[in-house]
């Protein structure tokens, strides 16, 4: 690894990505990047709630859960100040999630340990839920007029949070937990055992070994959870059963049915174990035996049972991608909607704004393309190819061309960071580096931990051939000043943990996405024409998400009507697979454009209200330096610390 410190923030490279999952989807994910879960609770949490006399209990419609009663966890919170509130109750939905623990980096802080995975069975997502519930009836109970500002703005965030929380208890059954692509429940779970669970002792090495153990324990109660969701008629369409049943049959080896220690989850342990303090041979070799005996007697069992649950469930799909399928299928999209945008707009709303920027940015690219010297008559696919051709491309596929590509990657950071004090008063301290991924272009970013034992990490793909024309676009939206940059601040800021752990989309990937728009501001893009045009492409691509994602899920599009119009807005086929991220990740891809518009018009109001004495590196520290917040929480709150008397 080579590292360089600049503002406190060291960078370098890790060859050799983490033995992950197979990444063929990540071709194109410089904007589906990984940000920390927005909800710290079960994967599977929902179903609807009531309070009795204080008593948290759950219900559910058509009894689909069981009930539970969470008074034993909600007593100790009573009577509590406000500020031991927030973190009690905090810490109880949080020890929950061991694995969202884990990414954090706090397990030692909370006492829970790194051993376990999510506990996914109906009766815990029950307890979640009355958890949830009683949480939120609590804190209504505190007078919100006499707080202070500042613990006025923590209410209104947890407030939001958990709201938004119960409403999806109606939903528990309706989304796709397994599928193709990042997110997915096999997916996650390969990361954290390769890339987040740490390897620092030799606890650390048996704790990878008991987590191995466990997988077949989750697996079963993930298979539960599926059959209550057909037995109510929700089942993925089947294109992408089909793609996650390849998915799966690939993790565990394809058709060659590798042994154990040449699957991806060994080969991690045993990569890393050499680094692990005080482990002696003979107790590294029982480790290495332990884990292959539960990949053997755990994981791959427990893959071949999800496969085949899958497998059986084809003849319940049906062509048809939308969510307007399902029962509740609109409620549940507008649900989605408001959680990924975290505003009220509802799906035609946001159909129309995306109709409205996809002329803008198209108008954008005609007058870049004419810039740039190319034919008057050139649409938008011409200019692109263009630019791609004219920028040049780097073969990733060979040792050489990986290398180039992080060291231009190493460059771009190092111009950016050069940059950035005039504009911004707060700076993370967080570590990150640049992974190389074997897919062509595009990008990840995985968040640091807490306590800095591991830096955020920047999943760059090297593999094949890699236009450079858009690099610079994906580095400031991955990276600095994107998504490093404001998830590391947030998690460091003397703020409650809510505040610091809780990533909410459209926030999340509304300043990555001003992050590019603010590339070019900087000047970033003065002498790189084609990467503005890079820029712009991009740009272009999250306007049109919120159309092709509200078409389909609101206006019933089939797939290739999907396609069809990505091919026709963005110039070309090249962005076609884009319609199945937005099937099996209903409303996410919508957080984007929404998030960057509502930056962007803060700043606007802010510049034109203040004039002169506007100061972009105040109006930066106003939206960063309150945590993550939902945009309709964000907008009053920088407004009153930059524009009240």
């Amino acid at each position: 690894m080579v590292c360089r410190n600049s503002r406190g923030r060291r960078r370098g490279t890790r060859r050799g990505a983490p033995a992950a999952a197979t990444l063929l989807t990540l071709i194109v994910l410089l904007v589906a990047c990984t940000t920390t879960p927005p909800s710290p609770t079960s994967t599977i949490a929902g179903t609807s709630s009531t309070v009795e006399g204080g008593a948290a209990t759950t219900t559910t419609s058509g009894g689909l859960l069981p009930t539970a009663d969470a008074s034993p966890q909600l007593a100790p919170l009573a009577g509590l100040g406000f500020a031991d509130f927030l973190e009690a109750s905090y810490e109880l939905l949080l020890v929950r999630d061991p694995e969202f623990v884990t990414e954090l980096g706090i397990a030692d802080t909370l006492g829970s340990g790194n051993g376990r995975l999510n506990d996914l069975s109906l009766a815990f997502t029950a307890e979640t839920q009355a958890l949830e519930r009683g949480i939120l009836d609590q804190l209504r109970r505190f007078d919100r007029a006499s707080l202070t500002s500042e613990e006025g703005l923590t209410y209104d965030a947890y407030e939001w949070y958990l709201d938004h929380q119960v409403r999806g208890h109606a939903f528990t059954f309706h989304d796709y937990p397994v599928h193709h692509f990042i997110g997915s429940y096999n997916d996650e779970l390969i990361r954290l055992l390769t890339e987040i669970h740490p390897l620092d002792t030799v606890e650390d090495a048996e704790d990878y070994v008991s987590r191995l153990s466990e997988i077949s324990r989750q697996v079963d109660q993930l298979i539960e959870r599926l059959e209550v969701s057909e037995s109510m008629g929700i089942v993925q369409p089947e294109f992408v059963l089909t793609a996650a049943i390849g998915r799966l049959r690939e993790e565990i080896g394809g058709a060659d049915r590798l042994a154990p220690e040449f699957l991806p989850l060994y080969r991690s342990l045993a990569e890393r174990l050499p680094a692990v303090a005080g482990l002696s041979s003979q107790r590294r070799d029982e480790i290495l035996a332990a884990a292959a005996a539960a990949i053997e007697q755990s994981f791959i069992p427990a893959w071949n049972r999800l496969t085949e649950h899958l497998e059986a469930a084809l003849p319940l799909a049906s062509p048809e991608p939308g969510l307007a399928r399902l029962p509740s299928g609109d409620a549940y999209y507008a649900h989605l909607l408001h959680g990924h945008t975290s505003t009220p707009l509802t799906a035609e709303e946001i159909h129309e704004i995306g109709l409205r920027e996809v002329e803008r940015v198209t108008g954008e690219i005609l007058a870049a393309g004419a810039a740039a010297g190319y034919p008057s008559t050139a649409g938008v696919g011409d200019i692109l190819r263009r630019a791609a051709e004219d920028s040049g491309f780097f073969n990733g596929a060979t040792q050489a061309g990986e290398a180039e590509i992080l060291a231009y990657y190493d460059q771009l950071f190092s111009t950016v960071e050069s940059r950035m004090d005039p504009i911004f008063g707060r700076a993370p301290d967080a570590d990150f580096i640049v992974v190389p991924e074997p897919v062509g272009g595009g990008g990840f970013y995985v968040p640091a931990s807490v306590d800095g034992s591991r830096p955020g990490a920047f999943h760059a793909g090297t593999g094949g051939r890699v236009p450079r024309y858009i690099l610079p676009t994906i580095a400031y939206h991955e990276g600095v000043p994107g998504h490093h940059y404001q998830i590391a601040l947030a998690q460091e800021l003397d703020l409650p943990s809510l505040r610091r752990f809780i990533q909410h989309n459209g926030f999340v990937e509304g300043w990555a996405l001003y992050a590019e728009r603010l590339a070019y501001d900087m000047g970033l893009y003065t002498d790189d024409p084609y990467g503005n045009i890079g820029r712009l492409e991009l740009e272009l691509l999250r306007a049109v998400r919120l159309v092709a994602d509200t078409g389909i899920h609101a206006l019933s599009w089939s797939r290739d009507e999907a396609r069809q119009y990505l091919a026709t807005a963005l110039g070309g086929p090249r962005w076609n697979h884009e319609a199945e991220r937005y099937v099996v990740l209903p409303g996410q891809a919508t957080g984007y454009m929404i998030g960057l518009l509502e930056i962007l018009h803060l700043r606007e109001a802010a510049e034109q209200t203040l004039g002169d004495a506007f100061d972009l590196s105040a109006f930066h520290d106003a939206v960063l330096g309150h945590g993550s917040l939902p945009l309709e929480i964000l907008g009053p709150t920088v407004e009153r610390e930059l524009l009240a008397p």
